[in-house]
């Protein structure tokens, strides 16, 4: 989809002179009828207008001036403080209701007095979520809900499997996800279990990599970060309302 639209530059130049969002809907409906347009709002940069395009692999932003006739895709950036302002806008597009997450469905992981929340989508055998795995060991008075997303080596799914058919969940997790070398459950995978839902849900939620974090606040992260932004994260959503998407 990225080439795809780097491509629309040259297209769009043939376009009439145009001005305004419903233009810029029309001019874009024209010529990619198969791509929705969720939006169209001034950018943080004079001149430009933010579109948000709903495609197959989810939510995107691309920009565009004032007549249509150019598609910028990339980044804005905020040059004085370093912010890249498109990212911003993505993870609110991209943010979830976080009391709708089913979280029935994930181990859940507490220390301390577990004020601190988060939930992620992860896979025991994705090196960057067992890196998180260690740096949430740093991280005390937190509550993790766990949606064991076996999406990078399918094959072992029967792991995640039985760590939920394991007495300690909690346990069984750490030490297949968290420790130097995973330790497989010694109980079989033939109880109930919701990996199956969990990976439906995951699609649902167009996850396409682990691992995938969802803050108090509803806000969407994905891979690692290092344990004082970590904690810095997860202490503002504390505070803050859930987002809503506009």
């Amino acid at each position: 989809m990225t080439r795809f639209f780097l491509l629309a530059v040259a297209v769009l130049l043939s376009l009439p002179a145009l001005g305004g969002e419903a233009e810029i809907r029309q001019a874009l409906k024209v010529r990619f009828p198969n791509v929705r347009v969720d939006g169209v709002q001034p950018a943080p940069l004079a001149g430009l207008y933010e579109v948000r395009l709903q495609t197959q692999d989810g939510p995107q932003i691309v920009y565009t001036d004032a007549r249509a006739n150019f598609i910028i895709d990339g980044s804005i950036v905020e040059a004085k403080s370093g912010r890249n302002l498109t990212e911003e806008r993505m993870q609110k597009l991209t943010a979830v209701e976080f009391s709708a997450l089913p979280l029935d469905l994930a181990v859940k992981v507490q220390r301390g007095n577990g004020k601190r929340v988060l939930a992620m989508f992860t896979d025991p055998y994705c090196p960057y979520c067992r890196r998180l795995e260690q740096t949430l060991l740093q991280i005390d008075d937190i509550t993790v809900y766990i949606f064991m997303y076996p999406v990078i080596r399918p094959d072992f799914a029967d792991h995640s499997r039985a760590v939920w058919c394991s007495p300690d969940r909690a346990k069984a997790w750490l030490e297949l996800a968290a420790s130097d070398a995973p330790k497989i459950p010694a109980v079989g995978a033939g109880c109930a279990n919701p990996v199956d839902k969990v990976l439906e849900l995951g699609r649902s939620l167009r996850i396409t990599g682990t691992p995938t974090l969802f803050f108090a606040n509803g806000e969407r992260a994905g891979g690692g970060m290092p344990v004082g932004v970590l904690r810095q994260k997860l202490d503002e959503s504390a505070r803050q309302p859930a987002t809503k998407r506009n």
